[in-house]
């Protein structure tokens, strides 16, 4: 039977130094390698994030009264988060192999009309 394994714990833990330069080499390589178009489309993906959060923290904290308002906005936070994040999915050029016969412009198209079918359901949910 093999024994347990033996390993210093200063090679299996990562110090906050080490995360903190980490953090730092991904932010840079993200700001200078992601383009702008890509970059204002994962800003509007960390609004639905922090709208979503909001709405949920709202309604575990102060009161779910018209729970219907709350599942509609939370499900039109989710929803347009998928939208969008599939957009980016298509505009991204680094996917071009993926979807060779999509467009930037029909992948802009395909995300408008599914946000208008989104928030169609989601308005009439509202009652």
């Amino acid at each position: 039977m093999a024994g347990p394994k033996t390993s210093s714990a200063s090679s299996s833990s990562t110090t906050p130094s080490q995360m903190s330069v980490a953090a730092t080499t991904l932010w840079k390589s993200y700001i200078q390698q992601t383009p702008d178009r890509l970059k204002f489309i994962d800003a509007f993906l960390a609004f639905l994030v922090l709208s979503g959060v909001i709405q949920f923290v709202y309604c575990v904290l102060v009161t779910s009264f018209p729970f219907n308002a709350f599942l509609s906005g939370f499900a039109s936070s989710v929803g347009q988060f998928v939208l969008t994040a599939s957009l980016r999915a298509q505009v991204n050029p680094q996917n071009r192999s993926e979807f060779k016969d999509v467009s930037p412009e029909r992948a802009f198209a395909d995300f408008a009309l599914g946000s208008i079918v989104l928030h169609f359901f989601v308005f009439n949910f509202l009652g």
